[in-house]
């Protein structure tokens, strides 16, 4: 694996600008096209950022540059850094690769097929995915139970609150080493609204009408098998002692 760390130095008056110009506009264009961003700091004086990117080898990071800078995206946050003015006063790069044995890193993510009393199935627009909708979800943090993810990622994303009934699927990217659970679930409580920085939409829709939206394979799969109502086992539990935290059991709609 290669490795690039991105440091920029900022007036710190300037750091909301540019987060909001990285989730805009850098991150959905790097990961669009390959890169995986292993993780983005700001020390105690906000003066300084450092972002974290991966690759397979060199061969990729240049690849993926060159896509970068061609896309439209990257024209449009051209356009962008001339409306703000500067950003930052300087950036770096230095390259690495590892130097003894690094443990797998994957990421673990969680979506939910959720649905109102009419039917209707609960879809959102991802600022980073503006070109299709999909089923609300995102990842899921260190400590935390699956179905606790899923609670807190719909009610971030959306405003709703929601039942879930069992996880009816596991998808693995293998490009992007992630890792899905996919849970269904039914409405129980809030007003469906997208969340500034994350969701440009937010809403409930027929699930023949969902098809229609939801442009990616990945997640059009995904929501069909949700659909279908197959459900398998899952518990989260602690040892040393054995802990039972939470379990679905197997079962079919």
């Amino acid at each position: 694996m290669l490795y690039r760390r991105k440091t920029y130095n900022i007036q710190p008056e300037k750091l909301n600008d540019f987060n909001d110009f990285f989730h805009t506009y850098l991150y959905p264009n790097q990961i669009k096209h390959g890169a995986k961003l292993i993780g983005r700091w700001v020390n105690e004086a906000q003066d300084e950022i450092v972002a974290m990117w991966a690759y397979r080898d060199k061969q990729q990071y240049e690849e993926i540059e060159r896509n970068v800078k061609s896309s439209d995206l990257h024209k449009m946050a051209q356009e962008k850094r001339k409306e703000l003015g500067a950003l930052y006063i300087e950036s770096r790069q230095e390259f690495f690769t590892a130097t003894t044995y690094c443990p797998p890193q994957h990421i673990v993510a969680v979506s939910a097929y959720i649905t109102n009393e009419a039917g209707e199935v609960l879809l959102v627009r991802n600022l980073h995915r503006a070109d299709t909708m999909e089923m609300p979800g995102g990842q899921v943090e260190e400590g935390e139970t699956l179905e606790s993810a899923i609670r807190r990622e719909v009610l971030e994303e959306t405003g709703v609150q929601v039942r879930l009934h069992g996880i009816t699927g596991i998808y693995q990217n293998l490009s992007s080493g992630v890792v899905c659970v996919v849970f269904r679930g039914a409405y129980e409580a809030g007003e469906a609204r997208p969340a500034a920085g994350e969701t440009s939409e937010a809403l409930f829709v027929k699930p023949e009408e969902a098809e229609k939206l939801i442009t990616r394979e990945q997640f059009l799969v995904r929501l069909r098998d949700a659909r279908a109502g197959h459900f398998i086992p899952h518990e989260a539990f602690r040892v040393r002692p054995y802990e039972l935290v939470s379990q679905f059991e197997v079962k079919q709609e």
